[in-house]
């Protein structure tokens, strides 16, 4: 039983949108009725409770705008916006569910209008990269719009889209007086989904684009842009810093060496030697069924590996999968990174294994910021107290770039 929803595995989900309620997400009451619908349902229950919630959110944006009400039109649009992000993230995988990408374009349009009545609109973008372009948002400051202020560039993990970071970054950025630009990068949001797009280590190739687009919008100071990244966006930020020095600050929500490195503490408790926990790929094919069996067993983790991974990696087993990850990794580039670098650390997140260990090898400005139970905030990514690790990070930043 999850915290509102009775299956574990749909809450794991839904409870990601409490850090969203500040900055514009559904309230509490309104996940509880939807967690009341789905009940004992499945993942297509779980997918229609929420896509109605989404519609009905946006008839309320209709009638609101009908009245001439453009605020409360627009916070109706940006609870829509989450109701149709989660509803289809248990149904992820390959070959994708059209359901997926019908919540996907309704998710789009109503932040699309969410963003037009804002008081000051925010701007769509198309940001060229090899022949193709990738979606984003440039966020202005909030009361600084029209004036030249420092830039942060927020990157996501695996599973998130650009809305993700705007609820759970971006709006306390903007607040502060930072401009912002998220987007989505190769195997993320609309670039995996619609375009079929995988996911790459060389992530400094994809921010390096982003920067040459960045540097040309106007009212950016570019000599303070800052990369930002959470969840696996932890392990590509520093990735990104350490291949272009444009940028001058780096975040990393968890900061992370490796993929590969974060699944051998898992490996060990299965009974994997320990001197083959750092190589997976290239474990036996015992141990190998072993591991699929216990992936197979546990449902979080048949989607974080399976419906996931091998979409996001373009790979069909779990040894192509572990091969896949193993490029993933700041080894040998670590001296590279060059700027300010924050890293971040909650209590109970298993992607923060090897934070201290990055943390003690980093040669540039640095500091390691650790976030507890106690304070509410010890979950992957902070999500239960998102705003305290968002002032955390901005004051740090707001310090980095004063000076």
């Amino acid at each position: 039983m999850g915290l509102i929803f009775k299956q574990d595995f749909h809450d794991d989900f839904a409870s990601w949108l409490f850090a969203y309620i500040r900055t514009g997400g559904p309230e509490i009451g309104e996940m509880l009725q939807v967690a009341k619908a789905v009940g004992d349902g499945d993942d297509g229950d779980y997918y229609e409770c929420w896509s109605d919630l989404g519609d009905r959110l946006v008839q309320d944006a209709e009638n609101s705008l009908r009245k001439g009400n453009r605020e409360s039109a627009r916070a109706s649009l940006l609870k829509a916006t989450c109701a149709f992000g989660t509803s289809y993230h248990p149904i992820f995988g390959e070959p994708v569910d059209q359901r997926l990408l019908a919540g996907f374009t309704r998710q789009m349009a109503a932040f699309e209008k969410a963003m037009s009545l804002s008081p000051v609109p925010a701007s769509s973008l198309r940001i060229p990269f090899e022949g193709r372009t990738m979606p984003g948002w440039l966020i202005p400051a909030k009361d600084h719009a029209s004036e030249t202020r420092p830039l942060i560039i927020f990157t996501n993990g695996y599973d998130g889209q650009l809305t993700d970071m705007y609820f759970a970054s971006a709006v306390a950025a903007s607040e502060r007086g930072y401009h912002c630009l998220i987007f989505d990068g190769p195997g993320q949001g609309e670039m995996l989904y619609e375009h079929g797009v995988r996911l790459r280590p060389d992530w400094e190739v994809v921010v390096s684009a982003v920067l040459d687009f960045a540097i040309e919008l106007p009212n950016i100071d570019t000599a303070r842009i800052a990369i930002s990244g959470w969840s696996l966006g932890g392990y590509l930020s520093p990735r990104a810093a350490s291949g272009d020095p444009r940028l001058a600050a780096c975040i990393a929500d968890p900061g992370q060496i490796s993929i590969a490195r974060s699944f051998s503490g898992f490996a060990t408790k299965l009974g994997v030697p320990a001197n083959q926990s750092g190589k997976l790929a290239d474990v036996d094919d015992a141990i190998l069924a072993k591991l699929a069996a216990f992936v197979e067993t546990d449902r979080r983790l048949h989607w974080s590996f399976v419906q996931r991974g091998f979409w996001v990696h373009g790979v069909q087993d779990l040894r192509s999968y572990l091969k896949a990850v193993e490029p993933y990794t700041l080894e040998g580039r670590i001296d590279m990174i060059r700027c300010p670098t924050l890293l971040v650390a909650a209590e109970n997140d298993p992607l923060a294994a090897n934070t201290a260990a990055l943390f003690e090898q980093l040669n540039c400005p640095s500091t390691l910021i650790q976030c507890t139970t106690a304070e509410g905030a010890g979950e992957h990514c902070e999500m239960r107290n998102r705003s305290l690790l968002n002032d955390r990070v901005l004051d740090w930043l707001d310090s980095v770039f004063s000076n």
